[in-house]
């Protein structure tokens, strides 16, 4: 139930059977979309554009929903409104069980469909006094009685982050707490109350957070190994003098079945366990000479981020699904105050005329229906307060173009023109690019979607080639954040996607010690056609575990050393981050494909 959403005092406590709400669960396919009258579409994409202070559901273009009476034990009359906030993803719905006649009198109900392929949900009157709900079986899933009986009162009092109803067919997203670091502790009330807040945070990056994870490339003088090359992801282009070569790797954190203390530099190892996921160690210096030459907008690699190693985790997008999920607490939907004065609106309480995402609930968890075919996460992008433009022209345009974000076919955050976006359609397709106005003709089909600053490479198709991004040299046009004496080198993560034949690979970047130059070059050696940024600066910004079960067992292999640290304990047993508990942080996580084992 939402923070401020709980009904109005009843009277006397009886069933008033004929009062009722519940839900219709179609166990066959959902089948097309069940969209508004195309007038009602036309208006509600008029609330979508209108530069005027609005709610999170009017945000939502596409949204449809159905009424029915209600009425309590005592007779007093209401509406129940079910409002399916994306049918095309057929994901996230919102019940409001509103009475006109009281004060205070409306509830309101964030409701997840674990399975939008297979079923849809709708209200069914059956006369003048009743709502019920049935499944196409016939069986009755009652959500709200007249005195408070129903699976929504049970729900709510669960305080669970997803609150299972009608034997797991639908889960309750109840408001909870998301896990702080001490550091983010720190920052987000140095930044939310403390004046030059952002200036102090900055300091502390630069004098203590730079090259605090920097690991060393050191490179192994053995002859080259004959092992053969995995069926996987396209290796990195190296020196010829260094093909062969192991790089020590003494950080990394997964299992890779190995027997030797390093890996061979620029190859690709599969995880054992995790059929579509493979591992890759780098080091900038070694890379092929034509990556490390002048090309237009890219500075030259100074000698530690040229020496520091870097880590890559490929995804096989025809096997694993990848899904976005907002943290409890970031990002956010009001301003940031990087933007201009000129590219302020004061009459908004937000960029997208919106300032809080309730009645909406995130919860900053993963989906349990989702749970047990979890195979990885890793933290997502910047929060809202870095995540617009200071200078240049974005900082100039659609008020200073804040990082869009689509969680379940929901819009949190227009996504704007010009920045680079990952986004997942609702049949699972995976794509990368710089969003456009044109591409507006998507937003029906996304089911996620975030964006994070501009790219870092992007392909040209007249040359065949990627190319560094035009802004990955300019500090400030760029947002790349560190310091205001563009001190850019730090532990960073990124982006990108590889088409390699038939297949095509997600890959996350882990950089113990980068510039954006750097993280560039090291993209384009391994043949992505675009890549983005996400986090930096700390392990729990650029987390990322894998799930693996070996022995009977399910497993929690981190990236690095020391990732552990930001996930919890109970008792005796060990609480994965995003997996067990509510986080503040947004994420990615990917699934099993099917029944793919």
């Amino acid at each position: 139930m939402s923070g401020t959403g709980r009904a109005a005092p009843q009277g006397p406590r009886r069933i008033h059977a004929a009062a009722l709400v519940a839900l219709l669960l179609s166990c066959s396919s959902a089948g097309e979309p069940q969209l508004p009258a195309p007038a009602v579409l036309a208006a509600q994409r008029a609330q979508y554009e209108a530069e005027l202070p609005k709610t999170i559901i009017e945000l939502q273009p596409f949204r449809s929903e159905t009424r029915a009476p209600i009425a309590r034990a005592d007779g007093t009359p209401g509406i129940a409104t079910l409002m399916n906030l994306n049918p095309y993803v057929n994901s996230w719905y919102l019940l409001a069980l509103a009475w006109p006649a009281a004060a205070g009198g409306t509830a309101t109900y964030h409701l997840q469909n674990p399975y939008p392929q297979l079923q849809s949900l709708r209200l069914r009157t059956t006369d003048s006094h009743s709502v019920t709900a049935a499944s196409d079986s016939g069986a009755l899933c009652t959500l709200w009685t007249s005195d408070d009986r129903g699976a929504l009162a049970a729900a709510s009092a669960s305080g669970l982050p997803y609150a299972p109803m009608c034997n797991g067919a639908l889960y309750l997203r109840n408001p909870v707490a998301g896990h702080h670091t001490s550091l983010e502790r720190i920052t987000d009330f140095l930044r939310d109350h403390l004046w030059g807040g952002d200036r102090l945070v900055n300091f502390v990056k630069r004098e203590f957070y730079r090259d605090a994870f920097l690991e060393k490339g050191a490179v192994s003088s053995a002859a080259p190994s004959a092992a053969p090359p995995v069926q996987g992801p396209q290796p990195a282009a190296l020196a010829p003098e260094y093909l062969g070569r192991t790089t020590l790797t003494a950080g990394l954190a997964l299992d890779l079945g190995t027997a030797a203390p390093g890996l061979e530099l620029g190859r690709w190892y599969a995880v054992p366990g995790l059929r579509g996921i493979f591992v890759s160690a780098i080091v900038p210096q070694y890379l092929d000479s034509r990556f490390l030459g002048h090309e237009a907008h890219v500075n030259p690699l100074d000698p530690v981020e040229a020496g520091a190693l870097a880590y890559l985790v490929a995804f096989d997008t025809g096997l694993l699904d990848l899904h976005f999920v907002l943290g409890t607490d970031h990002p956010r939907v009001d301003w940031s105050d990087r933007p201009p004065p000129s590219s302020w609106d004061p009459r908004l309480p937000g960029p997208d005329g919106v300032g809080s995402a309730a009645p909406l609930v995130t919860n900053g968890m993963v989906n349990p229906a989702d749970a047990e075919r979890t195979v990885a996460t890793f933290t997502g992008g910047f929060k809202r307060s870095h995540g617009a433009f200071r200078v240049g022209p974005l900082a100039q345009r659609n008020h200073g173009s804040h990082y869009g974000f689509i969680e379940q076919g929901v819009i949190f955050s227009k996504l704007q023109p010009g920045l680079s976006t990952v986004w997942v359609t609702d049949e699972g397709a995976v794509d990368m690019r710089t969003w456009t106005a044109a591409d507006e003709a998507l937003l029906p089909r996304l089911r996620d979607a975030r964006q994070n600053g501009v790219p870092l490479i992007e392909y040209d198709p007249q040359q065949q080639r990627a190319l560094p991004g035009e802004l990955v040299d300019l500090w400030g046009p760029g947002n790349w954040s560190g310091s205001a004496e563009e001190v850019l080198r730090t532990l960073r993560a990124g982006l990108c996607l590889q088409q390699s034949g038939a297949r095509r690979y997600l890959i996350y970047g882990y950089f113990s010690a980068a510039t954006p130059s750097a993280m560039t070059r090291v993209f384009q050696a391994y043949e992505c056609r675009y890549a983005m940024h996400l986090d930096m600066n700390a392990l729990e910004h650029t987390y990322l575990a894998l799930y693996v079960s070996r022995g009977g067992q399910r497993l929690v292999e981190h990236l690095i050393e020391g990732m552990d640290q930001v996930d919890r304990t109970a008792g005796k047993e060990f609480a994965p981050r995003f997996l067990a508990f509510p986080d503040d942080r947004d994420f990615f996580y990917l699934t099993r494909r099917g029944a793919e084992p």
